[in-house]
């Protein structure tokens, strides 16, 4: 029987080798940082941008949105990465990803050389996380390198169906560095893409590269929409329960 002492030990060897793992995310990172501070700072007769508060801001479940009342603005290099640390190591986000899809896994007991006890999940959250972050990290570079928008914004629309189609459509396509023309959204599924075919060197049985990755960018399709979604209707569900508390 395995004690609490010898079970931290596994998620702790576990959560390192993730991180190992994902190192080539942190040097991604670094890649885009360098290129991010090629961009060409504005000039002095523009009006100041808008404030970081408005710009900026990372949920926690649903991940970086631009509030619809906020002007749609481009985001500068170092904007960038700090949205990519944001959304990629300090808010919880990425974790509660991580644990979803740890615990999908974990019931499913994929991969089953792994097993099911407390060992083989500590395995799938190293691996789950060190996917997120490579994942990340690619889209974050792309994104980066050809100028497009990382953020959701939230539609300045009208009625349910409308708002829901915005989400879903805004999970295929994005707006370029000037803000109005529109983008086929594809740094998200081809990192996603990416990710799954380096997770797959390191899952037991050596599963197809190709297939795994080509199940993540399914993935990707669904949660994205679903994640869109919750950031449209969010800010209404919570005036509800707030007028309902009152």
């Amino acid at each position: 029987m395995q004690t609490p002492c010898s079970a931290l030990r596994v998620v702790r060897r576990e959560i390192m080798a993730a991180v190992r793992r994902a190192g080539v995310g942190v040097f991604l990172a670094l890649l885009a940082a360098t290129s991010f501070a090629q961009e060409k700072t504005k000039p002095t007769a523009q009006p100041e941008p808008p404030s970081v508060n408005t710009q900026l801001p990372v949920n926690w479940l649903y991940g970086a949105y631009i509030p619809k009342n906020a002007p749609l603005v481009a985001l500068n290099g170092r904007e960038r990465f700090k949205l990519y640390i944001r959304q990629t190591y300090t808010t919880p986000g990425i974790y509660i990803k991580t644990g979803f899809f740890a615990m999908h896994d974990q019931l499913r007991n994929t991969p089953p050389a792994w097993g099911d006890g407390f060992p083989g999940f500590a395995k799938r959250v190293g691996s789950n996380q060190a996917t997120n972050i490579i994942q990340n990290s690619f889209t974050s570079l792309g994104q980066g390198v050809v100028g497009w928008e990382p953020r959701y914004d939230r539609c300045r629309c009208e009625g349910a169906w409308p708002r829901f189609r915005h989400a879903f459509v805004r999970n295929f396509i994005t707006y370029s560095h000037n803000e109005k023309s529109i983008r086929p959204n594809l740094m998200p599924f081809a990192a996603a893409f990416g990710a799954g075919a380096i997770g797959a060197t390191w899952n037991p049985n050596n599963p197809t590269i190709t297939v795994k990755g080509y199940q993540s960018v399914i993935t990707q399709a669904w949660v994205g929409v679903i994640i869109n979604s919750i950031g449209e209707f969010a800010p209404d569900v919570k005036k509800k329960i707030g007028r309902h508390k009152d």
